[in-house]
């Protein structure tokens, strides 16, 4: 399929193969560029390119959403979720010490058992999920009060 695009006043001629296989293939004047697209849900086909375009200025860093609550996940000091599913068992309670490697709880997902170890070694201030309660990704489950090396992994 081909299109017309202008990039800083300059117009550009792109054939692309096939918009669905990755790289895409793309011819620029002639020249042959394979390109990977990070996000999937960016590449739109069936829409032909018209003369007009609408300009808006693209920022490669966008600013972070603001939260309104603290992302334990993200504080450092977290054992968060590698996997959505269901707690099976909770082996640690708070105050209690862990080391690195050490299995602290189980999530079934899919039907299969896994063991989840601790990243971090140091002493647990609090659990915060429970047997039969369900997780997601990168939702912290335990957090820690002081937090060693993760020397394990």
């Amino acid at each position: 399929m081909k299109y017309k695009i202008t990039v800083n006043n300059k117009a550009y001629e792109v054939e692309i193969e096939d918009i669905n296989k990755r790289p895409v293939v793309a011819f620029v004047d002639g020249d042959r560029f394979e390109v990977t697209p990070e996000n999937a849900d960016q590449a739109e086909t069936g829409k032909e390119a018209s003369g007009k375009t609408e300009s808006k200025p693209f920022n490669p860093n966008p600013a972070p959403a603001s939260l309104s609550s603290p992302n334990l996940a993200l504080s450092g000091n977290a054992q968060t979720a590698p996997l959505p599913g269901t707690v099976i068992e909770v082996f640690v309670k708070p105050g209690e010490k862990v080391e690195a490697g050490q299995v602290i709880l189980i999530i079934e997902a899919m039907k299969m058992k896994n063991s989840i170890r601790s990243v971090y070694s140091g002493t647990v201030s609090e659990v915060l999920v429970s047997a039969g309660q369900s997780v997601a990704h990168k939702q912290p489950l335990i957090k820690f009060a002081d937090v060693g090396e993760a020397s394990w992994m």
